[in-house]
């Protein structure tokens, strides 16, 4: 993960929660970018779907690192989940042990995959729990925390209380089969008791109801608030929009935030022994005691990310099952707290299908991510998850269009035109940077794409951004062959000069312009170049620098692996 070096101080009046940095002897005020991440459950792998909803988060977080802004960028496991439970009730082993094995993995892939979190933390974390605690007693003291008897369902096989997701059944919405806290096929949020013909998942009895103290988050008091919240949001997809506006025109109810669970965040309260806060208030509340874990461990604020006065922009990056979470509950809660920043951004994902089909974990179907980073290079699995990501629609997954984007686009467009300009050098030049000036129509093509490429990354149109560079990629290949530096370098040296020259400041700049998208190959690019940390601004490489010893940037896959991949997926 990467670190950054801080020079902050308080900003001298303690009520306002900014900070000024101290550069060069001039102060500038500092406001702080906030990039969360949704929380995977810890019961199982990743897969590729699941990737594809979050590497939005890590594009933007580094962009803005090349902007110099101040950027938190968290996440964590969920290791309180009902699906965790499921998972260690079939192993018959305790839901630490299923939570510590899929956690060591999911650091493991988001590293080598590139996220770069500044912290990736867990629900289980004793931090997060005294966190939640704390945020459930304020919102108690505020009154938006309700005492309410009401009936739970019980298993008298099981003799307990069942979990939202142990109770099955379907919705009284659509009549698909559905799960006691959502609907999978309508996007429903739902109530046990709402479901039709319920059934108990571990043993498929019918549960019975039982009253039991419970507190109730009241979500409804906030009607009017997020009614106007949602009509001033300015850079949320879509599907966030409609969905968020759906339920707000039905009429938003007041939802439970405790649970007869045996694992989870105790609710701090004398009588309430036993009793958890529930996942879907405790699981959102990780963004901000992430957010006060990683100030804590390094001496930070985590104010500038969170105060009204404090932050600049506020990020949520997540599937759109997680819609109603992220823009009507999570809010409701800031609310409910008082002088805490909304979201502004809700990059919320559609689905990603593998082979036409969805994604099912429970038949296996479904590329895992620790499978294909171990045969596959990081930034060709982000460059296809972006190029192709569920931005607006589904998208799907296939191998050949895998296998032919890398051999295609990263390797034949991007690797090509960096090879074959930094071969020449080392052939004709001595591999060093060529004296010559830049193309006057290049450099502009250039200076207008961190201004266009920019502004599409903060709005969230990532697919675009990335496009609008490969076109550039295109026509500098053609570029290439237009000039025909081969025919230059014996009939007219300067022009080829002039030529490579150009060639180099494209391939500095791409360096800088791809690296939110693939990291790996930029930084390759900048060692090949001897360049200095990068920014995200127009760069150039001066004459006479020597070039380390070429590599080429990607290898070609061979396309009978798509034949070979397809029939492993259909056999595993």
């Amino acid at each position: 993960m990467e670190t950054r070096e801080r020079q902050l101080r308080p900003f001298e009046d303690e009520s306002f929660f900014c900070f000024r940095k101290y550069l060069n002897n001039k102060e500038e005020l500092v406001m702080g970018i906030f990039i969360g991440g949704a929380w995977p459950y810890a019961n199982g792998s990743l897969h590729l779907g699941r990737v594809a909803s979050l590497l939005p988060g890590d594009v933007i977080a580094r962009y803005f690192r090349l902007k110099g802004e101040e950027v938190l960028y968290v996440s964590g496991s969920d290791c309180h989940g009902t699906p965790i439970s499921i998972q260690a009730n079939k192993e018959g082993v305790s839901p630490k042990v299923i939570a510590d094995r899929y956690h060591n993995e999911f650091m493991d892939c988001f590293r080598k995959i590139g996220f770069s979190y500044d912290l990736y933390t867990r629900t289980d974390n004793p931090f997060h729990h005294e966190v939640v605690q704390e945020l459930f007693i304020q919102l108690l003291d505020n009154g938006v925390l309700y005492k309410k008897a009401v009936d739970q369902t019980y298993c008298d096989g099981c003799e307990r209380f069942l979990p939202d997701r142990y109770v099955e059944g379907n919705c009284p919405n659509c009549g698909s089969a559905a799960r006691g806290d959502q609907c999978d096929s309508c996007s429903a949020l739902l109530d046990p008791l709402e479901l039709d013909n319920r059934s108990c998942k571990l043993c498929n009895g019918t549960p019975s109801l039982k009253f039991s103290d419970h507190y109730f988050l009241a979500l409804s008091k906030f009607q009017n608030e997020l009614e106007n919240f949602v009509d001033q949001a300015d850079g949320w997809r879509e599907n966030a929009i409609g969905l968020t506006k759906r339920y707000l025109a039905e009429g938003l109810q007041d939802r439970a935030a405790t649970r007869d669970l045996d694992w989870g965040v105790d609710v701090p309260l004398e009588g309430f022994e036993g009793k958890k806060i529930y996942v879907w208030v405790e699981a959102v509340s990780g963004y901000l005691s992430a957010s006060k874990q990683w100030a804590n461990q390094i001496g930070e604020s985590w104010e500038k990310y969170w105060t009204k006065e404090g932050v600049k922009k506020a990020y949520y990056i997540h599937g759109k099952d997680n819609i109603p979470f992220h823009t009507l509950i999570w809010p409701a809660i800031l609310l409910g707290i008082g002088n805490l920043h909304l979201p502004d951004q809700i990059v919320s994902s559609e689905f990603l299908t593998l082979e036409g089909k969805k994604f099912s974990t429970s038949r296996n179907w479904a590329v895992w991510v620790p499978y294909i980073l171990e045969k596959y290079e990081a930034d060709s699995v982000r460059y296809f998850l972006i190029a192709n990501g569920p931005e607006n629609r589904d998208t799907d997954f296939s191998w050949r269009e895998f296998i032919y984007s890398h051999n295609g686009e990263l390797l034949g467009a991007f690797g090509n035109f960096v090879n074959r300009s930094l071969v020449f050098i080392e052939k004709y030049y001595e591999s060093k940077i060529p004296n010559g000036a830049i193309d006057i129509k290049i450099k502009p093509q250039i200076e207008e794409l961190y201004i266009l490429c920019g502004d599409l990354i903060e709005h969230g149109r990532l697919k675009e951004a990335l496009e609008t560079v490969f076109a550039f990629i295109r026509s500098c290949n053609k570029y290439f062959d237009e000039q025909k530096p081969w025919i230059q370098i014996k009939e007219n040296v300067d022009s080829c000069s002039n030529t490579l020259f150009t060639c180099v400041q494209i391939i500095a700049n791409l360096s800088i312009l791809l690296e939110p998208f693939v990291p790996f190959s930029c930084k390759k690019i900048r060692g090949l170049l001897d360049l200095l940390e990068p920014s995200w601004d127009y760069v150039e490489s001066p004459s006479g620098r020597k070039l380390t010893q070429v590599e080429v940037l990607f290898q070609r896959i061979d396309v009978s692996r798509i034949e070979e991949e397809v029939q492993l997926l259909k056999t595993q």
